[in-house]
This record gives structure tokens, C-alpha cells and sequence, in this order.
């Protein structure tokens, strides 16, 4: 989001710009004036929405397109369950726009601030064996090409495209219209419970493939893991959601609350990282409930942190996450954020991260004010050696040379930038690194 000074900041503060001027398009046709008139002064463009990625793929150091207005429905599909929403569109508005047509998302990550647009440019996921991520979803779209063009890729127009579109990087065009494909309305089960860590790692796949979402925290120091097991239902299903009070006191006051006082203070007195990492599993993470599907898959997140994601194949996942446990122990690192471990089924996407192959993700995490650069690099080359691909939006180290050899469509994607974009209207620093000049 842009501030006083004219200077971009995204959420996690790790990336800020001056850019040579920033611009609020309202409609799919601002996006293209803005565009052709960058073009015209030799400048570049660059699309943002909720700035919800660590990495610097949303700097606009030219052009920035703050794409906050351009949100909503644009069209329905009802026999078919498509809905098309204009790019900008944040994803805990999504549930609201569905609703009259009795229709929600398959799948959604576990936090919905993000745009539609940003979520699935940079590979956001969500948990479930049978599920891939948000791309996945992606049945069409529009954008705005280097020559000021509109281009709408989908099943009768250039579906060849759509793998590369639907998780572009920014790289290829500015998204201004998302379709997706989306499923009757359903409630879910939910039931969060701590159990031994060992036992966890011995049985996760099994845990995994029984359930239609499985996912589990890590939090170091501990010998627990916080379970997250969930069920999909009709939407006729009975609710028995969360007690307001007590989500409030689990969700607000003790996740958000209480726990950024602890990472602040954290930051001058790490000795109390530990115990009170062994207070949270006792405190957090047991209950059951029934309720919206976005309700259970979400979660309210206000401490500001930094984050790196890799994607592994899925019998990785264990070796990897021991590999990283002892580490922290060897190190005697006190890391005050769980280490998450989710799931996702292998797709179609050049660039996803779970392309061609079944997957594990194993994401950690830093307070925003401790410097990660240690930790990361350790877990890094750790998911390095167990075959894995970086999540685009989140920190980590790898150049194209390095990322060529991960993705078999890598090549083709880059051919087609060059065919959209041979000037790098759309370029920055972040995409020269990860996709070369």
C-alpha cells in the first residue's frame, strides 16, 4: 500500500518503492490507458493488489497500479458455476459475491486478504490431497498485454495459454478479469487437536489421504503437533460454529493479542520464546466445530511476520521436516512461529508449484523485526536437497538457473513472455532474477 511520501510498502515490509507515479484504475479500460501510456514514456507497469507477498514481485518502480477498485462480479454462469470477478477483487469478499448463487470457491489458503489476481499470479494453496491450488480454479481470464491489447485466454479462446496465464507472475500482463470455476456451497468439520509430534510424522500421509484436509503446526521447542483435520459437508448440514467469545479469546486475544506481545518481546529477550512456545500448545489448538467453508478455512492474521514456503514431493516431506527440527535444535535457534505443513495435489500450471507431482509444503515463519536470513537459509537449502520449488510470493534465494532446472514448462513460459512482452513492460527487478532479462 502506498503511504505519505508517495513510498509503497508491502505487508510484510520487506519490499518498498517510490515509484515514478501510482495510478487507481476503476475499470478494465483504465487498466489499458494506463498501460498504453506507460509504453508511450518507455516506462514499466506494475500490477498491485493487497501486497501480501514477501518478495519484491509486485514493485512498480515506473508505473504502479493500485488495483483496489477494480472489484466485483462481472459475470455468472450459473449452469455451469462460473463466476468471473474483476482482478482486484480480495478474497474475504469472494463468499459475500457467491452467496446469491449458491456457489463458493473449492479451496482457499488460510488467509483471504490477498487479491484474486495476486493470489493465484504467485501459486497460493490451500491444504487437501485432492485439491490443487487456487490456480487450479482459474477457467479463464483477461489481460491487458504489453502493446495495450486485451487478450482472453479460456476454453475457446488460446486454452493452450490458460496454464501459463492462470499463474503468471505478473510477468505476462496486467489481469483485470479472473473466471473461475466454482462448487455448490458447503459447510466443513473441523476438529483441532493437539497430538504427539512423532506419532504425527509416522502416520501424515495416511492422515492426509483420509481426510479431505489435513494439515498440522509445528511450534519448536515442543514435542506437539497442532492438527487441523477437516471434512466437507453439504451446506444443508447442521452448523455448530465456534462460540464467539471463544473464538475471540482463542483467535484475537491469545493468536493476535497475546502473541505479538510475546514476538516483540521476543526480539530483546529470547529465553522466553521457549516456554512460552510450550504454554501456546497447551492453550491453543483443541476444538471442533461446523461451520461456512471460508470460516473454517481461514484465520484472522494480524502479528506481522515474514515467511518462506517450498513445495516438496510428498514422500519428501518427513526426511525434510526432521532434517529441519534438528537443525533448529543444533543450532539452539529459539524460533517463536510453527513450522506448517500442508498438502496439495499435483497439477497442470507451468509454473505451479505442485506441477506434474503430488505435494507437501512446509512453510516457516519469523517475526517481522528478527532478521530470518539465517533460519531461511538453513530450511532452504534443506528443501533444496529434498527436490523443492520455492513459493513465488514468499522469500527465498533462487535465480533462474536455479529455478530452470525445477519446473519442465520453465522454458515455454519464458518463450511466451517474450512473445507477450519482448520490451519487459512488466518486468522488475524480482522477475529479471527469477525469469533473466
Amino acid at each position: 500500500m502506498t503511504r505519505p511520501g508517495g513510498i509503497w510498502q508491502n505487508w510484510g515490509r520487506t519490499a518498498s518503492v517510490r515509484p515514478v507515479r501510482v495510478e487507481r484504475p476503476r475499470t478494465p479500460e483504465g487498466v489499458q490507458r494506463a498501460v498504453v501510456a506507460a509504453a508511450r514514456q518507455g516506462l514499466r507497469v506494475k500490477a498491485v493488489g493487497a501486497g501480501h507477498s514477501f518478495t519484491g514481485i509486485a514493485v512498480g518502480p515506473d508505473v504502479l497500479l493500485e488495483l483496489d477498485d477494480l472489484q466485483g462480479v462481472t459475470a455468472v454462469d450459473e449452469a455451469r458455476r462460473r463466476v468471473t470477478l474483476l482482478a482486484g477483487t480480495r478474497l474475504h469478499r469472494i463468499p459475500r459475491l457467491l452467496a446469491p448463487y449458491g456457489l463458493a470457491m473449492e479451496n482457499l489458503g488460510d488467509i483471504d486478504r490477498q487479491s484474486i489476481s495476486g493470489a493465484i499470479s504467485t501459486g497460493t494453496h490451500g491444504t487437501g490431497t485432492g485439491f490443487g491450488g487456487l490456480a487450479t480454479q482459474v477457467v479463464g481470464a483477461t489481460l491487458i498485454t504489453a502493446s495495450g491489447e486485451f487478450l482472453r485466454v479460456d476454453e475457446e479462446h488460446q486454452p493452450e495459454l490458460l496454464p501459463a496465464i492462470a499463474l503468471g507472475l505478473g510477468a505476462l500482463g496486467v489481469l483485470v478479469e479472473v473466471t473461475l470455476q466454482c462448487v455448490p456451497a458447503f459447510v466443513m468439520h473441523a476438529v483441532d487437536a493437539p497430538a504427539p509430534l512423532e506419532e504425527t510424522l509416522e502416520r501424515v500421509h495416511e492422515l492426509a489421504a483420509d481426510a479431505d484436509h489435513f494439515e498440522f503446526y509445528w511450534f519448536p521447542h515442543t514435542d506437539v503437533a497442532l492438527t487441523k483435520t477437516t471434512e466437507r459437508l453439504p451446506e444443508s448440514a447442521v452448523r455448530h460454529p465456534l462460540p464467539p467469545v471463544g473464538r475471540w479469546v482463542d483467535e484475537t486475544l491469545l493468536s493476535n493479542g497475546v502473541y505479538r506481545l510475546v514476538c516483540a518481546a521476543g526480539v530483546v529477550a529470547s529465553p522466553i520464546t521457549a516456554p512460552f512456545n510450550r504454554l501456546a500448545v497447551r492453550l491453543t489448538g483443541n476444538r471442533e466445530y461446523t461451520d461456512l467453508s471460508h470460516r473454517v478455512l481461514t484465520q484472522r492474521r494480524t502479528v506481522r511476520f515474514r515467511e518462506m514456503e517450498y513445495a516438496l514431493p510428498k514422500d519428501q516431506v518427513v526426511p525434510a521436516f526432521e532434517e529441519i527440527r534438528a537443525h533448529i535444535a543444533r543450532r539452539g535457534w529459539r524460533i517463536e512461529f510453527p513450522v506448517e505443513v500442508r498438502f496439495a495435489a499435483a497439477d497442470d500450471r507451468w509454473l505451479s508449484t505442485a506441477h506434474g507431482r503430488d505435494s507437501a509444503y512446509i512453510a516457516v515463519h519469523r517475526y517481522w523485526r528478527h532478521d530470518p536470513r539465517e533460519y531461511f537459509d538453513a530450511v532452504e537449502r534443506i528443501c533444496l536437497d529434498h527436490g523443492g520449488r520455492p513459493h513465488w510470493g514468499k522469500l527465498h534465494g533462487l535465480d533462474r538457473d536455479a529455478l530452470r532446472e525445477r519446473y519442465p514448462r520453465f522454458d515455454d513460459f519464458v518463450a511466451l513472455r517474450d512473445r507477450l512482452d519482448p520490451e519487459r513492460r512488466f518486468g522488475n527487478a524480482y522477475l529479471t532474477r527469477v525469469l533473466g532479462d
